[in-house]
């Protein structure tokens, strides 16, 4: 199976990136220069470590998590670190390379991380391109259990009450116990010939599992037995080739009271019915990054780093800023009156959610943001590239 490169070109990323993608493969586009704001908010980074040696210029979606007073991060050489959330103290860490070089990274160069972090039921969930997932007791970081998945883990795996499930590159979710990880069911998902590098999480409501697949589909997939409830494709490839029928639903769908929404690559923003999957509206924008949602809005980067503001009840578009266009933006985060994404120079830029003007931003890593900003407690907690773990505040 071939993999696509998601757009990274223009974010000038290294050959080793993407030696994957042929020069041919992406029309070279203008990366959108930084132009002068009139900021009318001055965010600071207010603490900051280093997590080992970060992702470097690796595809990754790697993400700190915030759970049990601790704040946990990765890098993806194994390196898993928590830290006390208030004073920013190292608690514990647990080197996945040197934990399993003897069995399951044996053949393996390092650990690979690329899943995670999910932290939930006590334990913190962490996965990676070999297949290995782990989790780890997240009081001292021991290790529980571990098994070796049917493919690589590319996204965080999603934790529902007794059941953690992994969404795998070659096409399953698989459910495995979280105490026990004693492998529950598997759900084999269509997998076209080339696809976009990357899964998206599952989503978990009402007893059952929201995933997007490959080939253009949300599918529920119920708890207890791994059987399909209903499936419904958003958007119905077409063209000539396999570049223009890629239609990837690589995010992780979002759960508004009784609708969902998905987005696809090549493809469409629907919303659905969650309980019988018939879709309410459909409009037309490519996305590979998870949604946000504040009020009435949903808000959308696009795949070339386009950033709109969408009403989520029929699809209208309210607002669109092309202003930071082919910088690799980081999906969406709502962070009080602001939307906040990051980019590939390592800025955090915070737009007003209600008009899409920039009204602020700050450097946090210059090797660049790669992953969706989490905000917890009224502040953002972001990691660049270079393992550079931040909490970013307004004054």
């Amino acid at each position: 199976m071939k993999s696509w490169c998601k757009n990274l070109l223009a974010a000038g990323l290294s050959l080793a990136m993407l030696s994957a993608c042929s020069s041919s493969d992406v029309e070279d586009e203008p990366v959108s220069a930084l132009t002068e704001i009139q900021a009318t908010v001055f965010p600071e980074v207010s603490w900051s470590t280093s997590v080992g040696s970060g992702v470097g210029d690796y595809y990754s979606r790697l993400a700190p998590a915030v759970n049990y007073g601790k704040i946990f991060a990765a890098d993806r050489n194994g390196q898993v670190i928590a830290f006390d959330q208030t004073t920013g103290d190292r608690v514990w860490t647990k080197d996945f390379s040197e934990e399993f070089r003897d069995n399951v990274l044996a053949k393996n160069k390092g650990a690979r991380i690329a899943a995670g972090l999910t932290v939930a039921r006590n334990k913190v969930f962490v996965g990676g391109e070999s297949g290995l997932l782990a989790a780890l007791n997240a009081e001292d970081g021991q290790v529980l259990w571990y098994v070796v998945a049917g493919g690589e883990l590319l996204s965080a795996p999603t934790v529902a009450d007794d059941v953690v499930v992994v969404s795998t590159s070659s096409g399953s979710l698989e459910a495995f116990n979280v105490d026990t990880g004693a492998k529950l069911w598997v759900y084999e998902m269509q997998l076209p010939n080339l696809t976009l590098r990357g899964t998206g999480s599952a989503a978990y409501e009402a007893g059952g599992f929201f995933i997007g697949t490959a080939d253009g589909k949300v599918a529920v997939v119920i708890k207890n037995n791994g059987q399909a409830a209903w499936e419904q494709a958003i958007y119905n490839p077409t063209g000539g080739n396999e570049f223009t029928r890629m239609a990837d639903v690589d995010m992780t769908p979002l759960i508004l009271g009784d609708n969902l929404y998905a987005v696809s690559y090549n493809g469409n923003l629907v919303s659905m019915e969650l309980r019988t999957g018939r879709v309410v509206w459909t409009r037309k924008y490519s996305s590979f990054n998870e949604l946000a949602s504040a009020g009435l809005s949903l808000f959308l980067v696009d795949d070339h780093s386009r950033i709109y503001s969408v009403d989520k009840r029929n699809g209208l578009e309210l607002w669109s800023n092309s202003e930071l266009a082919n910088r690799t933006l980081t999906s969406p985060a709502v962070y009080q009156d602001y939307l906040v994404v990051g980019d590939f120079e390592g800025y955090l830029h915070f737009i007003d959610r209600s008009t899409g003007t920039i009204v602020g931003r700050v450097q946090v890593d210059s090797s660049g943001l790669y992953s969706q900003p989490l905000v917890v407690d009224d502040k953002i907690y972001v990691q660049g590239r270079s393992g550079k773990l931040a909490v970013v505040t307004l004054p």
